[in-house]
C-alpha cells in the first residue's frame, strides 16, 4: 500500500472515530486531494471545485493583516492559540451535510463538520471566531482566519488576558492543542512578521524572497512582485512613490518594458528592507 492510500485510510478512521464524517449514500462525489503539511505529513482534503462554481459567496470582511499587526506595537508578552482541528469544530446544518460527500476507494463519506476547500470555509470560520470573542477584539486578541492572538503590556495583565481567553474558549467548547500553545512568549511569527519586545519585524524567509527576486518580465510577474512588496509596504521607505515606474506599466496600452526607471527603485525596494 502506497503512503497516499494509507494515509486516506488512516484519516478515514480518525474523522470516523471522532465523528467529523459518516458514510454517505449522496449523489455528489468530490475527489480526494493531498496537500504537503509543514510538518513533512500530508493533509487530506475534498476538490470541491464543482461545489464552489455553484455557491454564492460570503461577502463577509476578510481583516487587513497590517491593521491587525498595528495592534501589536507596545506589547510584550503573547500567546497563539492552535483549535485543533481548526475548521472541523464548527458543524455542518444537518440537511447540507450531504454536499459534502466525497467519493474513495474505501466508500462514500460525507462530512458532519466544515471540510477544507469549501470557498465559504475560511470566512465562516472568521466569523464564528470574531462573534466568539467580540467584546475582546483589538483590546487584546486579534483573529486571522485560525490564527488567533492574544497580546499584552504586562505579565500580570497577560494573565489575566489569559484567563478571559480560556473561559471563552470552555464556554463554547473550543477545544485547543495544547502541544501548540507557548506560553508568556516574547517573541513569535504571526501572519509572516516577527513579533518581539524589539518591535515588529519581517520574516527573514520573506526577507530573502524579496531581495532576490528577479526583475519581472511580464505583466503577471510583475503583478505578483507587487503583491508581495506590498504585504510588507510598512517597511520601506517612500513605498508609494516607488512604485509608481512600476505601476505605469499595468497601464493598457503601455508596452511593457523593464528598464531604468523600474530598476531603480525595484533596487530600492529590496535593499530598503534592510532598513
Amino acid at each position: 500500500m502506497g503512503p497516499e492510500l494509507q494515509e486516506l485510510r488512516n484519516q478515514l478512521d480518525y474523522l470516523l472515530a471522532k465523528g467529523f464524517i459518516r458514510p454517505s449514500t449522496s449523489p455528489f462525489a468530490a475527489p480526494i486531494l493531498f496537500t504537503p503539511k509543514k510538518d513533512g505529513g500530508l493533509c487530506m482534503c475534498t476538490d470541491n471545485c464543482a461545489l464552489n462554481r455553484v455557491t454564492f459567496k460570503s461577502r463577509y470582511p476578510i481583516p487587513r493583516t497590517d491593521e491587525l499587526i498595528d495592534n501589536l506595537r507596545g506589547a510584550y508578552y503573547f500567546l497563539k492559540i492552535d483549535l485543533r482541528g481548526g475548521y472541523h469544530q464548527i458543524r455542518v446544518f444537518a440537511d447540507n451535510c450531504y454536499k459534502t460527500a466525497s467519493r474513495t476507494r474505501y466508500g462514500r463519506y460525507e462530512y458532519t463538520v466544515m471540510p477544507f476547500g469549501l470557498t465559504n470555509t475560511p470566512l465562516t470560520f472568521q466569523l464564528t471566531m470574531n462573534g466568539v470573542f467580540r467584546d475582546l477584539l483589538n483590546k487584546y486578541v486579534i483573529i486571522y482566519f485560525d490564527d488567533i492572538l492574544i497580546y499584552s503590556k504586562a505579565r500580570e495583565e497577560h494573565l489575566k488576558d489569559l484567563e478571559a481567553v480560556f473561559q471563552r474558549v470552555q464556554q463554547h467548547r473550543l477545544i485547543t492543542k495544547g502541544s501548540k500553545c507557548e506560553f508568556l512568549k516574547q517573541e513569535l511569527e504571526f501572519l509572516g512578521h516577527v513579533i518581539s519586545t524589539e518591535g515588529i519585524q519581517i520574516d527573514s524567509k520573506k526577507l530573502w524572497a524579496i531581495q532576490e527576486w528577479k526583475p519581472p518580465t511580464n505583466l503577471q510577474q510583475l503583478q505578483s512582485f507587487l503583491g508581495f512588496v506590498n504585504y510588507v509596504r510598512w517597511f520601506i521607505p517612500d513605498m508609494a512613490g516607488l512604485t509608481v515606474p512600476l505601476i505605469v506599466l499595468l497601464q493598457k496600452g503601455i508596452f511593457y518594458e523593464w528598464g531604468e526607471k523600474q530598476q531603480a527603485p525595484n533596487f530600492a525596494m529590496t535593499k530598503g528592507l534592510n532598513w
